[in-house]
């Protein structure tokens, strides 16, 4: 688990308040009719726990599989009934008001009033096509992101067939008796039948104090959520444990009853499609513009009639709106999502995609996330001897190590089957030394591990005496303590000197980079009052030493980082010298780090902490607690960093939500946290996160390819409307709006897509991260893409459609129009237009494929998906040109060969050009 819990400092995080027990009187009968609690209306849980047991027909035992599986197919999953989609004609009629879509209204009308239905018929045609396409785009990313559920199944601890079990939450019953354990969110709501617990409710109430409820709790008058022993479904427990007997599921429930009457949030923009947006405005102020000024220019200067002065401007709307923009940038977004969750990186935010490839820091735990969480123990220390853990057979320990063994033994909480490391691992050696203490039938009480005393106590009955066992960090413990047990079981008291070796000894351990657990106990002669009275005067009994090697992938995925430009600061509640060794073992540092306990930190003011985070000094904060992670995170924040963040605890959550990227543990990390976080690590391992950078960074870099890509084709597009209007009418228009629509909905679509999928380009992690301030359509971007490779396109489009014209015998101002000479020429030469345009996007779909790198090195043939969007648009403009119906409503003809072999030299020299762009900008 996450360093919060790490031995040296870091008792269980699983430690509860009050022992367990079990009862008999197991009831295995047909459920109750109309049990769900006051939200169901059938039971009041309020009652007495003798009738709720009696009308839930249920016992402290629990239910049988079998009766639980009769339950459930009658009271259905413990699920809320998702909340219906928003109808397919409102995210329809969405897209039909986005700016985009209102400049394509605004040219449909302008073609209306100007006398060619056919063309606004056709305009229309394209805003319904293309808000279809967005919406289907909007609904496959929505199931893209529902589908991670899988990925994080929520389970819940119950009592079946007279023994604790793990099932889905969903298939809890009333009747059942479930855990209720620090860090799990609730799963049902239930009445408390033994312990305690603090849980927040803020879910239900919005009140963000944590509240306390307790089993034995009298009955209290006001609603369901004042009850002090009732919990409930969708809050979080955030200490204690308890025993809880469920009275409601699913929508009976009091989250349940709510969610019957709110409506669900909409979805909320990313920053990148809000660029995007503030993009479309922008594209429609310049078309509009361009509109308005070249009317007037048709009408006055080219003696143009009114009607094809309407066309002109409308084909100069039409040319500057990128249809398919936002759901290309939805679908690469939520794409990222998906080969995340595959990686082991679950997302919960489209946005957070391009969030992480602007990582600058990332601040990660140790245990478990950079080493492997499995925990052995290599060294202990009783009375004054260093011994070998794993003592040989028929052994008998000498009565110091023995009492060490029954202490940690005793204040643990851990299942040796699968529970945490950090704790397994000493209760694997109490049992190699024959101490068990399965079931913990002495405990009398217990003081939860607290991640700022980082301490763990229990009181335990042995022999008709009570005694108080504690474990956790050893400068802690020694703190507490004033006596020491020697070898024959003795106490002295403990004095000065001996403290110093023992810190020396326990430094000596930590040097070498095990986790370091100190133990102590103490006779009581009466249960403490309270956790003060209880820790202290306590008998120092030793330490263990426990090993955690580092995860052997974590040493690449950190110099990954170094290149990339992205620091990595050690946030751990370990022994300093453990941090720093494991820090110098994966690379993180490289000489003697700057090592920042939990008490200076506490010490510093904001401003001391943003000021040595500025100076990137290799750092390590050690011995602090969660609360100090969101310090940390915030004075980095103060700094303009992109920060990601680690946790797995409850007491993490408000750094995770703090942070930029809240990284939360799948494996060890409670509910709380993975509610709070951005992403979720369904392995844990740091490397993940590395990965999940990079994925991000290739997303980003993605959108800006299609973004370019699209951009390029305004050029060649408006440039021939451009050239009809400056020469006064005497060039016929190269261009008609029809051929326009067929390239911004046919041809370019499927490429732009692809384009999305495109593999990582080479040196993708060997650059800085981008600045919080970048914009996704910036300059340079701009200049790329108009200035060069739509303005080479634009050049040998219309050298192509001047060639056809030239061949045929034209002059300026020559009559083309139907029934003139040159009128079959004249479409021709439109033609050859058009296919100049697909023709140069297949030039411009590889150049966009890179922006740094030759394609050489990232493969003409890597991305499939290029290939058969370019062959599907060959395909269509093929169609387009070859089919007489179709020839007829886009006005083309098909050019003579040798024409069309003009065509195959345009894409390698839009590429090529390109090309030697990149060579003379790597050479610089």
């Amino acid at each position: 688990m996450a360093d919060r819990q790490a031995a040296d400092g870091e008792a269980s995080n699983s430690a509860r308040v009050g022992a367990s027990t079990s009862a008999d009187g197991k009831t295995d009968t047909s459920p109750h009719s109309g049990t769900g609690g006051p939200a169901g209306g059938g039971v009041d849980p309020r009652v007495p726990l003798e009738r709720l047991f009696r009308d839930l027909d249920a016992g402290p035992d629990g239910l049988s599989a079998a009766e639980a599986g009769r339950r459930l197919a009658s009271y259905g999953r413990n699920e809320l009934r998702r909340q219906r989609r928003r109808g397919w004609w409102r995210e329809l009629g969405r897209q039909l008001i986005h700016p985009l879509a209102l400049l394509l209204w605004v040219a449909a009308v302008l073609a209306w009033v100007a006398g060619t239905p056919a063309l606004a018929l056709a305009i229309l045609v394209v805003i319904a096509l293309n808000a279809l396409f967005a919406s289907v785009q909007e609904r496959q990313a929505e199931r893209a992101v529902e589908a991670l559920t899988r990925y994080l199944p929520q389970r819940a601890r119950v009592r079946r067939d007279g023994r604790w079990q793990e099932v889905p939450a969903a298939d809890l019953v009333p009747g059942d008796v479930l855990a209720v354990d620090e860090g799990d969110r609730i799963s049902a709501d239930a009445r408390l039948i033994e312990g305690s617990v603090e849980v927040d409710l803020s879910a239900l109430t919005g009140e963000s104090q944590p509240v306390y409820r307790d089993a034995d709790a009298p009955a209290t008058a006001g609603g369901p959520t004042e009850a002090a022993n009732l919990v409930f479904s969708g809050t979080n427990c955030l200490g204690g444990g308890a025993r809880a007997l469920v009275h409601a599921t699913g929508m009976r429930t009091e989250l349940g009853r709510i969610a019957a009457l709110s409506q669900r949030v909409g979805r909320e923009e990313s920053p990148l499609e809000k660029q995007v947006r503030r993009v479309a405005w922008l594209i429609a102020a310049v078309a509009v513009g361009a509109g308005l000024v070249f009317f007037p220019i048709g009408v006055f200067a080219a003696g143009m009639p009114i009607s094809d002065a309407f066309a002109f401007a409308i084909g100069l709307l039409v040319a500057n709106v990128p249809e398919g923009l936002l759901p290309t940038i939805t679908l690469a977004l939520a794409v990222g999502v998906r080969q995340l969750a595959r990686t082991g990186a679950v997302v919960k935010r489209l946005s957070a995609v391009e969030t992480l490839g602007s990582t600058d820091v990332i601040c990660t735990d140790k245990t478990g996330t950079l080493t492997e969480n499995r925990m052995r123990v290599v060294a202990v220390r009783a009375a004054d001897t260093l011994h070998d853990p794993a003592p040989g057979p028929g052994t008998r320990p000498e009565p110091a190590l023995h009492a060490l063994a029954e202490a940690v033994a005793a204040c643990n909480n851990a299942d040796p089957e699968g529970g945490d490391p950090t704790e397994v691992a000493p209760l694997r050696f109490a049992a190699d030394l024959g101490v068990t203490d399965t079931g913990h039938p002495g405990r009398r009480a217990q003081f939860t591990f607290d991640p700022k005393l980082r301490l763990m106590s229990t009181v335990d009955e042995r022999d008709g005496r009570l005694w108080l066992h504690t474990k956790g960090a050893p400068e802690e413990v020694l703190r507490r303590c004033d006596r020491v047990l020697i070898a024959d079981g003795a106490e002295r008291p403990l004095d000065e000197a001996y403290r110093r070796e023992l810190d020396a000894a326990v430094t000596a351990q930590a040097g070498q980079g095990r986790r370091v657990l100190g133990v102590a106990r103490r006779r009581l002669v009466a249960a403490p009052a309270g956790r003060a009275d209880a820790e202290r005067e306590l008998t120092f009994l030793g330490f263990v030493a426990m090993v955690d090697p580092p995860r052997p992938e974590v040493p690449e995925a950190v110099a990954r980082c170094h290149t990339a430009g992205i620091r990595i600061i050690m946030v751990t509640g370990d022994h300093g010298l453990t941090a720093a060794a494991i820090a110098r073992q994966v690379g993180i540092v490289r000489g003697e780090p700057s090592v920042v306990t939990g008490d200076r930190l506490d010490a510093m003011s904001g401003a001391e902490l943003s000021r040595l985070l500025g100076e990137r000094r290799e750092v390590v904060f050690a011995r602090v607690s969660p609360e100090a992670k969101l310090h940390i995170a915030e004075a980095l924040r103060a700094n303009h960093e992109v920060v990601a963040m680690t946790g797995d605890g409850v007491n993490d959550a408000p750094a995770l939500r703090r942070a930029d990227i809240g990284v939360a543990m799948g494996r060890s990390g409670t509910d709380v946290t993975r509610e709070a976080g951005t992403m979720i690590l369904t392995d844990d391992n740091f490397a993940t996160i590395v990965a999940a950078v990079a994925a991000g960074r290739r997303v980003y870099d993605n959108v800006r390819k299609f973004i370019l890509y699209i951009f390029a084709h305004a050029t060649p597009e408006v440039v021939p409307f451009l050239i009809f209007a400056l020469s006064a009418g005497a060039v016929p228009l190269p261009l008609t709006v029809m051929q326009i629509l067929a390239i911004d909905l046919g041809t370019e679509t499927l490429p732009a897509l692809a384009l999305g999928r495109e593999p990582a380009e080479p040196g993708l992690m060997d650059r800085p991260p981008r600045r919080r301030s970048d914009k996704v359509v910036n300059g340079p971007m701009l200049a790329r893409a108009w200035g060069f490779l739509g303005l080479i396109s634009a050049v040998l489009v219309m050298a192509g459609f001047f060639a056809v014209l030239l061949r045929a015998g034209w002059t300026p101002g020559a009559p083309t129009g139907p029934g003139s000479p040159l009128h079959d020429a004249y479409r021709e030469a439109t033609t050859m237009t058009f296919l100049g345009i697909v023709a140069c996007q297949i030039g411009t779909a590889f150049a966009a494929r890179t922006e740094h790198a030759s394609l050489r090195r990232i493969g003409v043939f890597s991305n499939r998906l290029l290939l058969w969007g370019i062959a599907f648009e060959l395909a269509f403009a093929a169609l387009i040109v070859g089919l007489p119906p179709l020839g007829e409503v886009f006005g083309t003809r098909p050019p003579e060969p040798a024409m069309l072999a003009l065509l195959l030299v345009f894409p390698p020299i839009v590429w090529g050009a390109d090309e030697l762009r990149r060579a003379a900008r790597r050479r610089r």
